[in-house]
């Protein structure tokens, strides 16, 4: 157990180390094989402690304004009733369930309780529901209730009642999910390096009452990090939410899709985490949706995304998209172009080189981009920013409703490399966030050493490449011709031994 106080000692390091002797405990259980497993693990059992906290928080904003709050979870499947009860003293109650008693309950009462809120839920958009699907699709896999008591015991002495406490366990739940891609198991494409996020948010600049969607939603990290931008308007000069705004902040702005269950469960779990009661994700292959049946009643205000790159999707997936490919980002871009309404904004990741692939998709996709959008920006990504991916990426960003008549390029250029231990970080944006605000519709946006203005008009109307190619670079000096290397290499030699021959006949 912890002996540390949230008095002398700080909230974050208080959540670090506990996160750090949980991991410790889930290395040494036979059912916990990898990082993705910790992460899984780690994740039920804080979002039933935070749920506890959440319920009590609402039963004292109940009784403040003189009504009654019923608990969603039944007396005897409280935290504070199997997980953690308590003496008249406060102290833990050390006759709880641990060992094979704690498992039995768990596997064979617990969990199927939390599933059956799915079918008795009133509503998918509600939190009830949301705990049923987060416990259909987990399962406890710690095989020692030895074990489970101990991570049990650690997560019990954190509290997530006021607004540092919830900020800095979201924030650490944030690192825990990026760890996941050190478990060799693509764990990390759920994750999207924060700074670069909270980037792209800022130049997006989502508005309250606006429509925002992931359709490759992953963790959540765009939802999540689009409503810390939306939910504090304060820090941008304008007015804080009204109730109403909050309403709308909760229950009409945020929606997403993922295919993958974990990613599914850990996206949702994380929204909750951040504030957002009952997240709109929604389990599914987005790609399946034939672009078609697409309405306008389906459309969404804004679009931010880092849909999976080097996937390849099945022959009649592709029967969905208009643009042929087997390439999963290329149909991503294709749905998010055909679901975004007419005015709405996008800020999207892709491999830098779609913008200059010669297939004939890929071309029919940027001419289709750069004919029924304004990409009006291009952020330039070096290599590294995606740890442990191989690839350089770029960010388009694009309003829908009018063709593209400049684009404007910032080429991210860094006078360090990036990887696992010196990671891209909100300084290095700065600058392409200061320059990309000055940038006028109609003219671009500044010239500098790692910007640059390109006219659509400019570009060949046939392959439409769009090449990031920065003409304020220094051209590299061409290279010799080998016979122009020989003759240098034999007037070297010949001038060598004309010195040798002089020393001589100083001797």
């Amino acid at each position: 157990m912890l002996d540390l106080t949230y008095k002398n000692y700080g909230v974050l390091q208080v959540f670090e180390q506990t996160f750090k002797n949980i991991d410790d405990i889930l290395h040494k259980d036979a059912g916990c094989g990898s990082e993705l497993d910790y992460v899984e693990q780690t994740s039920w059992v804080l979002f039933l402690k935070y749920l506890d906290d959440l319920e009590r928080d609402k039963q004292t904003a109940a009784e403040l304004t003189g009504k009654t709050y019923t608990n969603i979870i039944s007396t005897e499947y409280q935290w504070t009733v199997w997980a953690a009860p308590k003496l008249e003293s406060g102290k833990t109650d050390h006759n709880a369930l641990t060992g094979d008693d704690l498992v039995d309950f768990v596997n064979v009462e617990l969990f199927p309780y939390l599933k059956k809120f799915k079918t008795s839920a009133e509503h998918p958009d509600t939190i009830e529901y949301k705990i049923g699907e987060i416990f259909s699709e987990l399962k406890n896999r710690l095989q020692s209730g030895y074990n489970l008591r101990e991570v049990i015991n650690h997560i019990d002495e954190l509290r997530f009642r006021t607004h540092v406490e919830k900020h800095e366990m979201s924030h650490l739940y944030e690192s825990k999910i990026q760890n996941m891609g050190n478990a060799g198991r693509n764990g990390g494409e759920y994750y999207t390096p924060r700074p670069l996020i909270k980037t792209i948010v800022k130049v997006v600049a989502p508005e309250i009452g606006k429509t925002i969607y992931d359709g490759a939603v992953g963790s959540a990290g765009f939802l999540c990090e689009a409503f810390e931008y939306l939910k504090n308007p304060e820090e941008r000069g304008l007015k804080p939410l009204t109730t109403t705004d909050s309403e709308i902040l909760q229950k009409k702005t945020f929606y997403g899709r993922e295919k993958k269950s974990l990613a599914y469960i850990i996206g949702i779990m994380n929204m909750i985490l951040h504030g957002v009661e009952a997240p709109n994700i929604v389990h599914m292959n987005t790609l399946a949706q034939s672009l078609t049946d697409i309405q306008e009643k389906d459309r969404y205000d804004v679009i931010l995304a880092n849909p999976p790159f080097g996937g390849k999707e099945r022959a009649e997936v592709q029967q969905n998209f208009p643009i042929k490919t087997g390439e999963t980002a290329s149909l991503f871009l294709q749905h998010f172009i055909k679901i975004l309404r007419a005015g709405g904004k996008g800020g999207v990741v892709i491999k830098n080189t779609f913008l200059s692939n010669t297939d004939n998709a890929s071309v029919a996709l940027r001419k289709e981009l750069l004919s029924n959008c304004n990409l009006h920006t291009v952020l330039d990504l070096p290599g590294g920013t995606f740890t442990g991916a191989g690839v350089k990426t770029v960010v388009l960003f694009f309003e829908k409703g009018r063709a593209t008549q400049n684009v404007w390029f910032y080429q991210l250029n860094l006078n360090r490399n990036l990887g696992k231990t010196n990671p891209l970080n909100e300084k290095d944006l700065a600058d392409f966030v200061e320059l990309q605000a000055s940038r006028a519709s109609a003219t671009g946006g500044p010239e500098t050493a790692n910007s640059w203005n390109l006219a659509i008009s400019d570009i060949d109307q046939t392959t439409f490449d769009l090449s990031a190619k920065n003409p304020n670079t220094p051209e590299e000096a061409p290279l010799r011709k080998p016979e122009d290397i020989l003759k240098e290499i034999k007037d070297l030699d010949e001038e060598s031994a004309g010195i040798l021959d002089s020393i001589l006949e100083l001797l």
